[in-house]
């Protein structure tokens, strides 16, 4: 597959009048996206963006990102998503390790931008929707897309660097084509009649492959949420007959916290949901579907793996709880400490090898070698276990696993039993460290609105539940969890009180 933007030009072909972007009143038809994000190519053109070049978007998930991210590819550079709340130092970084010429960003967050795009010798352009349609009014479409190969880079997309600085993985204009095309035809069976939620973040992979990737690709519409909010979210799957989401755990958990304030019918067109960016617990899904009618299909990816690994298909059999198969063009494998596959149902290290898997991370040749074997298999980091039918499970991430006394502990199977009970609607468990143990079991729980519980109640709800070793000894209340850009709980941000009851 050529050029990335290729999508867009026969999208805008094939559907010229057909609604593609859409924020609140703002709307663009495939031809006018299509022409605009030509225009876009032509003003980098005049402003010395060479092919190759980086250049960075630190911008909402409004139409102005879908516009200047096709410009971007069609002029042939590489895009380099950034999340708009990046602290200037943090924007220095990401350009200054990608070498970016330049950075498109909002003006809501101009300072940090400017401060951080001019010490890493970058220039800024500060456009919001209007100002880039301002910007770009008097240009003429660039005519020609600019050939790129499969293996090109079109994305540099930064991790989330849980270990020390944030990588920047290589995504290639092939990798990121095909997982968009196998994720609509195959997972999700998106078509040009299709309403797609853009609630995912844009600069997030998941939100950029199956959300804006994937409606570009079969002509169906993204209808854009600049922040997530659950009541919104709800609102626009009634006005805009939404019949595709996207989300992460949390979104799905917000949802259903609200879904007594609308009457049942406000998402009866919702057809296909989709789950990813982290373990979606199994109550929640359960809850979900029961509540809204639509089933979730819950997958697999990293940034790394452009992002879709694995998928439960809606042609084959669910399995709640479980990450599905590998998808079409992708193998996956579950290996101990040395690579040596391990039995099926025993728990290592998942390792995947396909079309979607990286090219690299930019300018670190030995973490790419420490994270990609010469055979081309991808160490992930994450845990997890394949059953006899062939379905993968996550068991939990590498680094987050618990050893107390001895003995493993997946944080992710405690949580599974505290959503479990009716009062708890965010829970994260995390190691404390203990001096005769090595590390003690913690649980941040949130509650939900009106509900009542004590942490002994929990902690016996849990005891009854799992091995002796298993439960958290420490339960504590908390208003919300730290969560990521993409909503996504981030374990480490997680603060343990000083005291708090034990047994």
């Amino acid at each position: 597959m050529p050029n990335l933007s290729l999508k867009l030009v026969e999208s805008a072909r094939n559907f010229p009048d057909r609604i593609a972007l859409r924020c609140d009143d703002l709307s663009y038809t495939f031809a006018e996206f299509d022409a605009a994000a030509a225009r876009v190519a032509t003003f980098l053109d005049r402003e010395g963006i060479e092919p190759g070049d980086r250049v960075g978007l630190m911008l909402p998930n409004s139409p102005v990102f879908a516009l200047a991210y096709y410009g971007i590819t069609r002029r042939g550079a590489v895009a380099v998503p950034m999340n708009p709340l990046l602290k200037a130092r943090e924007v220095e970084f990401y350009l200054h390790n990608t070498g970016a010429k330049a950075l498109f960003a909002t003006p809501t967050f101009a300072d940090a931008a400017s401060a951080g795009a001019q010490a890493a010798g970058a220039k800024t352009w500060l456009v919001d929707d209007a100002g880039l349609a301002a910007l770009i009014s008097d240009l003429p479409p660039q005519a020609e897309v600019v050939d790129r190969d499969d293996a090109d880079t079109a994305v540099v997309l930064h991790t989330s660097g849980t270990t020390g600085k944030p990588k920047g993985a290589q995504l290639t204009h092939g990798g990121l084509a095909r997982n968009a095309e196998v994720a609509t035809r195959t997972l999700i069976e998106t078509g040009p009649d299709d309403v797609v939620m853009g609630c995912l973040p844009l600069f997030h992979v998941f939100g950029l492959t199956c959300g804006l990737n994937a409606a570009v690709t079969v002509g169906a519409t993204l209808t854009l949420i600049p922040r997530f909010d659950a009541r919104k979210a709800i609102e626009v799957i009634q006005r805009d007959g939404v019949t595709v989401f996207e989300g992460v755990p949390t979104m799905y958990s917000a949802l259903l916290g609200v879904a007594a304030d609308f009457p049942q019918s406000a998402t009866d067109s919702l057809r296909v949901c989709a789950s990813g960016g982290a373990s979606l617990p199994v109550q929640v899904l359960n809850d979900f579907e029961k509540t809204f009618g639509c089933m979730i299909l819950e997958g697999y990816g990293l940034s790394e793996t452009s992002p879709v690994a694995s998928f439960n298909h809606p042609d084959r059999e669910r399995k709640p709880g479980s990450i599905g198969t590998p998808i079409e063009g992708v193998e996956m494998r579950v290996v101990d400490m040395n690579g040596n596959e391990v039995a099926q149902g025993e728990a290592g290290e998942i390792q995947i090898r396909g079309h979607n898997v990286m090219k690299g991370y930019w300018n670190l040749p030995d973490a790419t070698a420490a994270a990609i074997s010469p055979d081309g298999w991808f160490a992930s980091g994450d845990i997890g276990r394949v059953d006899d039918d062939g379905y993968y499970y996550i068991v939990d991430r590498k680094k987050e696993l618990i050893i107390r006394g001895g003995f493993n502990v997946y944080p992710r199977e405690i949580e599974e039993v505290l959503y479990e009970h009716p009062a708890v609607v965010e829970a994260a468990v995390v190691g404390i460290p203990d001096d005769s143990l090595g590390e003690e079991i913690g649980a941040a729980v949130a509650i939900k609105e009106g509900a009542h519980v004590e942490p002994d109640e929990l902690r016996d709800f849990v005891k009854e539940r799992v091995a002796a070793y298993k439960y958290p000894r420490r339960i504590w209340f908390v208003d919300s969890l730290p969560k990521g850009p993409t909503g996504k709980i981030v374990r480490r941000e997680i603060t343990v009180p000083a005291t708090e009851s034990a047994e």
